[in-house]
């Protein structure tokens, strides 16, 4: 076993950490968390709502954020079952980090064009 994969007391795991910041740093799962900062969502209601994702993707997206405890999902008993999704306590802890991300994009995206648009001339000529 490689040195990344062994626990150690009080130190957290690379292949963790990577693990974990790949699931949050997903843009699906940005998106779902997005959508769920005002309370719970339908399935169908979030797959309106997050534009160009497949059900396929969403149903894994929301799989994965349930199982590292991000989202719950609930199941009402009415004909046909209701789903709903909601943030956990844990996923709200999210919404901070999310919102400043999203604020830095808006506030950084006419430069990053710029520069962007710098990079891709001086890479065509």
């Amino acid at each position: 076993m490689s040195p990344e994969h062994t626990q150690h007391t009080g130190e957290t795991c690379p292949a963790s950490k990577r693990e974990i910041l790949s699931r949050i740093g997903d843009k699906w799962s940005l998106e779902i968390v997005g959508n769920l900062w005002h309370g719970p969502k339908r399935f169908n209601e979030l797959m309106r709502s997050i534009g160009g994702i497949s059900q396929r993707m969403l149903t894994l997206t929301l799989r994965g954020l349930e199982r590292d405890g991000l989202i719950s999902r609930t199941i009402l008993p009415t004909r046909p079952p209701r789903v709903d999704y909601e943030l956990t306590e844990m996923g709200k802890t999210l919404i901070d980090p999310v919102h400043a991300l999203v604020t830095w994009a808006i506030n950084n995206e006419a430069r990053i064009h710029a520069c962007r648009a710098k990079f891709d001339a001086a890479e065509n000529s």
